[in-house]
């Protein structure tokens, strides 16, 4: 590993501008992903700046939301009692994710900036345009077994592998986040990048800014909800795909409002907005997810070892459908 400067400023204000002025500077929370990152010798910041002494840890209702802080733990955030009783997909989300050693160190705002686990990224030897611009991508043409089917370009097939965010998509939560041209405010949906010509941007975030909470906005998605995962093994993998999905019904079993979003399938969570309005006004019944499902893949397109993810991609929508009206 690199020698690298390591600082732990205890106000927000000092943290934010010791990364504005140093571009080979990176905030350090649980270090989950960013420690596997150095080891390996993919990035090597030449300051770390350890941001756990900041008041971010809380959970709280304001303003017909929750509002959590960015140093919240994912395991924490998990078992929240307000997180349980009001946004369920979310904890359920959470708890598929890693395990329960890493939710117990990672935190929300890390869990958001984690990086892609394409083998191709994580291979210093081989070609990879997120971690080297301008080399190539050897997923392409290479084993891309887990890698997109939507909004991907010819430079990186690579897909966001949070699971937590994508319930965070599916629920319109925002981002508040903090820089040296002060607060802002930025939708979930918006939050991360698709690849382009600019893989190596992952999100949206600007030199210095600081993620400090995130809201998510209270609504009728308490009880029917579900997030389904499909992984290789129960115990700790990433998503070979996955999907949230959120049901408002009414006392005779029509869909009032819906929330559907995936994982693994794209650079970022991917929203299925049409897909819901195909849900709006219907009966809950599994001709209606089949339809909503058909809509949801409409321009996914497969590589040589992905198309799989064609038929998975429906057949899991369609069961995390059903669970969800079944809760």
């Amino acid at each position: 590993m690199n020698q690298f400067q390591y600082v732990r400023p205890s106000k927000q204000k000092a943290a934010i501008d010791t990364l504005a002025k140093d571009a080979n500077a990176q905030f350090i929370a649980g270090g989950t992903n960013l420690l596997d990152l150095m080891k390996r010798g993919i990035i090597a910041p030449q300051k770390l700046i350890d941001i756990n002494r900041l008041p971010l840890t809380k959970i709280e209702s304001q303003n017909d939301s929750i509002r959590i802080g960015a140093l919240a733990l994912n395991g924490t955030v998990a078992e929240d009692k307000l997180v349980l009783e009001r946004q369920p997909l979310l904890a359920q989300a959470l708890n598929a994710g890693a395990s329960a050693q890493l939710r117990n160190m990672a935190t929300v705002g890390g869990n958001m900036l984690q990086r892609t686990r394409c083998p191709y990224f994580y291979d210093t030897a081989l070609p990879c345009n997120k971690r080297e611009p301008g080399s190539g991508c050897g997923a392409l043409e290479g084993f891309n077994r887990m890698h997109a089917i939507f909004g991907f370009s010819d430079k990186c097939i690579a897909v966001h592998p949070s699971d937590m965010s994508v319930a965070l998509v599916a629920l319109d939560a925002m981002v508040l986040v903090s820089g040296p041209k002060g607060d802002r405010r930025i939708p979930f949906n918006d939050f991360h990048r698709l690849p382009g010509d600019t893989p190596q941007r992952d999100t949206n975030l600007e030199q210095g800014e600081l993620i400090t909470a995130v809201e998510v906005p209270d609504g009728p998605f308490t009880k029917h909800v579900h997030y389904q995962k499909v992984r290789e093994r129960a115990s700790y993998a990433f998503a070979l795909l996955s999907v949230a999905a959120a049901l408002d019904l009414d006392g005779s079993n029509t869909i009032k409002a819906a929330r559907l979003a995936m994982g693994g399938v794209a650079h970022k969570p991917w929203r299925l907005l049409a897909a819901e309005q195909v849900l709006v006004g219907k009966p809950a019944t599994e001709e209606t997810f089949r339809q909503a499902a058909e809509v949801a893949m409409q321009g996914a397109k497969a590589f040589q070892h992905n198309a799989y993810k064609l038929k998975l991609g429906p057949n899991t929508i369609i069961q995390a459908l059903k669970t969800a009206a079944a809760a």
